[in-house]
């Protein structure tokens, strides 16, 4: 079986996206059939996400931590205990690719660093913001860049590596730092798509909305 794990912290104005991209992702032909299973960490949601959740043929977890880090080794618990060879990771404010779980597995790695793209940038991040990120961003294989939204692990590298650590941010470096350190085998990827958005308002500080409002002040 493969997993999607997506923590969500009030997202019902960008959820029904990710979900609808997910669901496309899971259902893709070359999978051959294997079961995938869409999980939604509902951490500390006040908000509509849990009833758009239930709209979809989805799981979800609710627990109360506000921290993504946390989120993210629930859920990763809870497809490990129904069977997940892979974890697929991805963010509620992103949209994967119909192809993202086809191009992560045909990478034959331990762990896969996938990119993202932006999509609709915010109306104060100007054309000298995003020069500056372009600039620094490597749309490429072989980038060092790491991604929540789009991110793969084996089961076993998972394992190996001890999970994802309780952070409010860079979980998911600490994580791949871990792997670095057991030998993992690490694909640092373009090929799995994802498009994020390029809100300011980031749910995790530290996270790539503070890293975008950070560059728009400049």
């Amino acid at each position: 079986m493969i997993g999607i794990l997506i923590p969500a912290h009030n997202e019902e104005d960008l959820l029904d996206d990710c979900l609808s991209a997910a669901m496309r992702a899971s259902r893709h032909g070359l999978l051959a059939g294997e079961r995938v299973e869409v999980l939604v960490v509902l951490d500390s949601c006040t908000d509509r996400s849990a009833q758009i959740v239930s709209r979809y043929p989805v799981q979800s977890l609710h627990i109360e931590a506000r921290n993504v880090g946390q989120a993210r080794a629930a859920g990763a618990q809870v497809l490990l205990e129904r069977g997940a060879r892979w974890i697929s990771c991805s963010d509620a404010d992103s949209r994967v690719a119909d192809d993202w779980l086809v191009a992560q597995l045909g990478l034959g790695a331990d762990a896969v660093c996938g990119t993202v793209t932006v999509e609709r940038w915010h109306e104060s991040f100007n054309e000298a913001a995003q020069i500056r990120y372009h600039s620094h961003y490597q749309a490429r294989d072989g980038h060092r860049h790491i991604h929540g939204a789009n991110l793969g692990i084996s089961a076993d590298a998972y394992r190996w590596a001890g999970g994802f650590p309780p952070l409010v941010c860079d979980e998911d470096v600490q994580l791949v730092r871990q792997l670095e350190l057991s030998g993992a085998d690490i694909a640092w990827s373009h090929r799995p798509r994802v498009h994020t958005s390029a809100r300011l308002d980031s749910r995790a500080r530290g996270g790539f909305g503070d890293y975008l409002r950070n560059l728009a002040q400049l």
